[in-house]
C-alpha cells in the first residue's frame, strides 16, 4: 500500500494542500477509452469512479484520463498513472489488454485492473459484466415489436464480447418472431458520435425499424428519434433522456460495488488477482425502465425473462442451437460453457452476415 512520508506530508501542507490530502491511503486511476461525458461506457465507468471517492472520502485520491486510444498510446498514459503513484489502474477497454500487462510487469507492486479483457498475472485481475443477458431481454423486445421484421445492430469491432451481444439478441429476437431479420454495420469504433449516427440512419434506410447498439454514445438514439417510428435501446447507460420513444429500455452497467470492492481490498492488504463476469443476478448488469411504449403484454414477459436469467433459471444460450454454418453447436437444453462464450467467434443459424477479422 502507497502511503505518504512524513516529509510529503509536510511538504503537502506546506502547499497549502490541507490536512485531507495528507490522510490519502490510496490512489485509484482510471484509464478510459471515451469521453466522460459520453452518456454510455465511459460515463458509467466514471460513476463508477466518483462513487469510490464518496465512498471512501479523505482516504482514497481517485485520478484519471479520458478519451486514451487503444494500443501504444494506452500502454503511455497506464505507464503515467503508476509513475505518478496510483496504487490500482483500472483500465477499462478491451484494447488496453496487452498495454496493461506491459505495463504490470514494469510496476510489479501496482495492482491493475482491466476490464472485458482474458489476460491476467499476479498483479492483474480481469473483469466484465454478463452483457449478454442484457441483450437477450433487447432482443424480445425486439423481436415482438418490429414492424417491418427488420432488426439494425451497430457493433462495435468483431470481439467476443460484441458477437456474444448479437449472438443473443438474434436468438430471442427470432424465438418470438421467426420472421426477424439483422442487419450488422460494423463501426470499428467505441465512440464516434457522427459514425454512429451514419450507421444508424443507414440501418433505417434499410427498413429497420429497430435499432440496437453496441458503441457508447447517443448519437443512433438522436438519429432514429429524428427518424420517427423506430425504437432503440440504451447502451451501458440509461439513456433516459430519450425515453419514452425511441429508447424503451437500456442496459446499464454497474461497476461501483465493484470498484469500492476492489479499492477496500488494496487498502487492507488482501487484493489478489482474481476474474470476475457477473451480470443481472449480482446487480452488475441493470435493465433500464421499460417505457410505456412497450405493450404490457410484452413487458411482462421481458420483466419474467429478466428474472428467470438473475435467478439461474434460464440461461440466454440454451439449445438446441446451431452455428451459422448448420453445424450443431448445442444440444437441446444444454448450455453454452463460459470457455465458449469468452472465446466466440461464430454467428448462430440464421444470421448470414460475414465477422470481419
Amino acid at each position: 500500500m502507497h502511503r505518504r512520508t512524513l516529509l510529503t506530508s509536510v511538504v503537502a501542507l506546506t502547499l497549502g494542500l490541507g490536512s485531507a490530502a495528507a490522510a490519502q491511503d490510496v490512489t485509484a486511476g482510471f484509464i478510459y477509452v471515451g469521453p466522460i461525458g459520453d452518456g454510455g461506457w465511459t460515463y458509467e465507468h466514471n460513476k463508477g469512479r466518483l462513487a469510490v471517492e464518496a465512498h471512501f472520502g479523505d482516504k482514497v485520491k481517485t485520478i484519471y484520463q479520458e478519451s486514451v486510444p487503444e494500443g501504444a498510446d494506452a500502454e503511455r498514459a497506464i505507464t503515467q498513472m503508476a509513475l505518478s503513484g496510483a496504487d490500482i489502474i483500472f483500465t477499462t477497454s478491451f484494447g488496453y489488454m496487452d498495454p496493461t500487462i506491459a505495463v504490470a510487469e514494469k510496476f510489479p507492486n501496482v495492482k491493475f485492473e482491466h476490464a472485458t479483457g482474458y489476460k491476467r498475472a499476479d498483479n492483474v485481475s480481469i473483469y466484465s459484466a454478463r452483457f449478454y443477458e442484457g441483450r437477450a431481454i433487447q432482443g424480445h423486445i425486439a423481436g415482438k415489436m418490429t414492424e417491418t421484421n427488420k432488426i439494425g445492430y451497430i457493433a462495435s469491432f468483431p470481439i467476443p464480447e460484441v458477437i456474444r451481444g448479437i449472438n443473443s439478441a438474434y436468438i430471442h429476437a427470432k424465438k418470438v418472431n421467426p420472421d426477424v431479420e439483422f442487419s450488422i454495420i460494423w463501426a470499428y469504433t467505441w465512440f464516434d458520435p457522427a459514425k454512429e449516427a451514419d450507421a444508424a440512419k443507414a440501418l433505417i434506410d434499410q427498413g429497420a425499424d429497430v435499432v440496437l447498439q453496441h458503441t457508447d454514445s447517443t448519437a443512433p438514439q438522436a438519429a432514429a428519434q429524428e427518424a420517427g417510428g423506430v425504437i432503440t435501446f440504451g447502451q451501458a447507460s440509461d439513456m433516459g433522456e430519450y425515453a419514452p420513444l425511441p429508447r424503451v429500455s437500456s442496459i446499464i452497467d454497474d461497476w461501483a460495488p465493484y470498484y469500492i470492492a476492489r479499492v477496500q481490498a488494496v487498502m487492507d492488504g488482501t487484493w489478489e488477482s482474481t476474474d470476475t463476469w457477473d451480470g443481472i443476478g449480482p446487480g452488475m448488469v441493470g435493465i433500464g425502465e421499460i417505457t410505456d411504449a412497450v405493450p404490457a403484454d410484452v413487458k411482462a414477459e421481458a420483466l419474467a425473462l429478466k428474472e428467470a436469467i438473475a435467478s439461474g433459471e434460464y440461461h440466454p444460450f440454451t439449445g438446441p442451437l446451431n452455428k451459422a454454418d448448420g453445424s450443431v453447436w448445442l444440444a437441446e437444453g444444454e448450455t453454452a460453457s463460459d470457455g465458449d462464450l469468452l472465446g466466440m467467434n461464430f454467428y448462430v443459424e440464421g444470421l448470414t452476415a460475414e465477422i470481419p477479422n
